[in-house]
């Protein structure tokens, strides 16, 4: 037998039936083999790291396209607020003013002109003027600027404040040729 097999590192334990183990393989290094128990600290931080990276690409994919979503929406509501609006033009002749506002299409205006035959119940089944996608009123305007045979509905777009780019850009339902010239 060689001197350094009977070393305690290089010895194979038994097993309690006194079968050598085959799990208890000599230590080169002459360590004694331990169990592992858990990752370490490098282990941890390289799986953090690449996890927060693929939050990081996933997250800036799925911002542009909520952005996106909510213009759509924007546009959508726009078109029910024109439905609404072309109902009320047909029962009253007219738009409501810009002072009387979307306000017309939910409550009976008492500002000059007064519609002559306004719908009960309103002109929206939600009894409310929605707000766009944001959370801020649509604005109104009538005659409209760029649409001067009938109104301008708009939203200011995720600012809030006029003009903009990508998703702060108003939206409104003019063409936007008609916005730019």
């Amino acid at each position: 037998m060689h001197p350094s097999s009977d070393s305690p590192s290089h010895r194979r334990t038994p097993s309690p039936l006194g079968v050598p183990n085959p799990l208890s393989v000599p230590n080169p290094f002459g360590v004694p083999n331990r169990r592992r128990r858990g990752f370490t600290l490098i282990e941890i931080m390289a799986v953090v790291l690449i996890m927060g990276l693929l939050a990081g690409i996933v997250g800036v994919a799925i911002f542009g396209q909520i952005d996106k979503a909510r213009v759509t929406q924007t546009g959508a509501q726009i078109k029910q607020i024109e439905s609404a609006l072309a109902f009320y033009q047909m029962d009253n002749g007219r738009f409501p003013t810009s002072e009387q506002g979307l306000q017309a299409l939910v409550a009976k205006p008492n500002i000059a002109p007064e519609p002559r035959s306004y719908r009960p119940g309103g002109y929206l089944q939600s009894g409310s003027v929605p707000v766009d996608a944001w959370g801020n009123e649509f604005q109104y305007e009538a005659p409209g600027q760029l649409n001067p045979g009938s109104f301008d509905i708009w939203s200011l777009g995720a600012d809030g404040a006029p003009g903009g780019a990508d998703a702060d850009a108003d939206i409104g339902n003019w063409a936007a040729d008609a916005q730019a010239g």
